[in-house]
Order: C-alpha cells, then structure tokens, then sequence
C-alpha cells in the first residue's frame, strides 16, 4: 500500500504532465485554427476545378492527355500522408488501418511514399517502401508539394506505375476525420458520370482558346490541387486529433490527480486518528 510521501511523488508528476498536456492543447488548437482556414480556402478552388475538367472532357471530343491514359503496368504507387509526432490520438492508428484494408482488397503490387514517419513505423514489414520525403520545415510548402507531384506524375506517364494513389485523413471537425485512400492518376471519368453531364448540356459550348489548350492548363493543376487539398485535409486533422487527445490527457490528469489526493487525506485521517486513539490510551492508562 502506497504511502503519503509515494502519493505526494505521484501527485507532482501528475500536475507536470498536465501542465504539458494542456500546453500542448492549447497549442494545437492554434496551429487547428490556422489549417482550418487553409483547408476552408483550398476545398472550393479544388472542387471547382475538378468538377470544370471533368465537364469539358466530357463534352470534347477526340481529347486526350497523359494523366487520362491508362498504362498495363499492374506496380501502383502510393503516397500516405501521416504525421512526424505522435500524441495525436487515433490519426495514425486509423490511417493505417484503412490503407491495410485497402492492400488486401487488392492484388496489385504496391510500392509506398512516406510523408510522415509514424505510417510507416506503424506498417514496418508488411508493404514496400519506396522513400521517405521530408521538408525544410515541419509544414511543407506549396512549391515542395508541387515538385513531389511532378515526380509522382513522371512515374505514372514513363509507364512504371499503372495507377497512383493518395491516402491521407480528411478533416470533417475538430474531433473527426475520415480515412481515405484516393486515386489520383490515371484520372478517370466513368461511363455514367460522362453520360450525365452530356444529358446536362447538351449543348456545344464556345471556347477561348480552343478546349485542348484549356485542358492542357488545367489538367496538371488539377493534380497539384488534389494532392495539396489532400496534404492541407491531413495537417487540420492532425492538429485537431492531437487537441483533443491533450484535453482527454488533462482531463484524466485532474481526475487522478482528485483520485490521488483523497487517497492521501484519507491514509492522513488514518494517520491523524491512530495517533489521538494512542494518547487517548495512554492518558487512560496514566489515569489507572
């Protein structure tokens, strides 16, 4: 049974951890609030654009580009985006699982990318590595991103790699994402989608340049925007998982920090109370 000097030991340590826990909250709940606005920003433009390719190479005919090509090589890539730290909750446990999930679902031969060490701590021996990519900072930039997806891009056009994927975590709320595991390469507009935005307008359009030339500017941003969204989506969702798994981590710290003191007090009452019974006692037996 514990003592009053081991309780007091482990009341201290609690209250520095909780003091950590809870600086470390209020820092991610700033660095949240900054990816939030970054994300929010991004989401439009992204979805704009998507949907504006995917209308005009519908309604073209006779158009071809690289990243709509479909290659018969079965190695496909994959980047995951994950975090550097961990205390981040279930960010990496989760992300990791739906990519597990996603590996034996499919027979292709998987080579992975790694933005973040800890999905590939995580995995370890069960898929094959590619490489590691790291950044000047700890939050990359636009045009660090921009060259990681060139690179990704001449992977897929020599013919290396028949498909490419992204899996990252997509930020719904402060205390919610979603897992994924997205194509990106070759881009694909199936049949029936194509078919509904023809019965939407159909009518020919006028365009200005002429609609390879559009398509030609637009199709690499297209990619570079999906890749930078999904990278932007993985950042809010880091930083809102490891606020939340900080508030859980002081919350527990004050309820063992109350736990650990009553539980001193009552070896003091204890304490307090044997030695009142003993001079009781003895002044009794003074008495006789």
């Amino acid at each position: 049974m514990a003592n009053i000097k081991d309780l007091k030991k482990k009341i201290r340590s609690t209250q520095s951890t909780s003091k950590i826990t809870t600086a470390m909250k209020l820092v991610s709940a700033a660095k949240l609030n900054k990816a939030q606005q970054a994300i929010s920003g991004a989401r439009p433009y992204a979805n704009e654009l998507d949907s504006t390719i995917k209308t005009i190479s519908a309604l073209v005919r006779d158009y071809n580009h690289p990243y709509f090509n479909k290659n018969e090589s079965a190695k496909s890539l994959i980047l995951v985006i994950s975090s550097d730290k961990g205390l981040c909750g279930g960010y990496n446990v989760q992300l990791t699982k739906k990519l597990d999930s996603f590996l034996k679902g499919n027979e292709d031969d998987y080579k992975l990318y790694f933005i973040g060490k800890k999905a590939k701590e995580l995995l370890k021996s069960k898929v094959s590595f590619g490489k590691t990519i790291t950044f000047e900072k700890s939050e990359p930039s636009f045009i660090e991103f921009n060259n990681i997806v060139d690179e990704l891009a001449a992977l897929f056009k020599s013919g290396e790699y028949g498909k490419v994927y992204i899996a990252y975590n997509s930020f719904n709320s402060a205390i919610s994402f979603t897992s994924n595991v997205k194509q990106v390469l070759p881009m694909e507009l199936d049949s029936e989608e194509k078919s509904r935005l023809n019965d939407e307008f159909p009518f020919d359009f006028k365009y200005e340049p002429k609609p390879s030339v559009i398509l030609d500017a637009l199709v690499p941003q297209a990619l570079v925007s999906t890749v930078w969204t999904a990278q932007l989506d993985a950042l809010a969702s880091e930083h809102g998982s490891r606020m939340a798994a900080m508030d859980n981590a002081s919350k527990n710290c004050k309820e063992l920090i109350r736990t650990l003191t009553l539980k001193m007090n009552k070896l003091r009452q204890a304490g307090i109370t044997t030695e009142l019974i003993e001079v009781v006692s003895g002044a009794e037996s003074l008495n006789n």
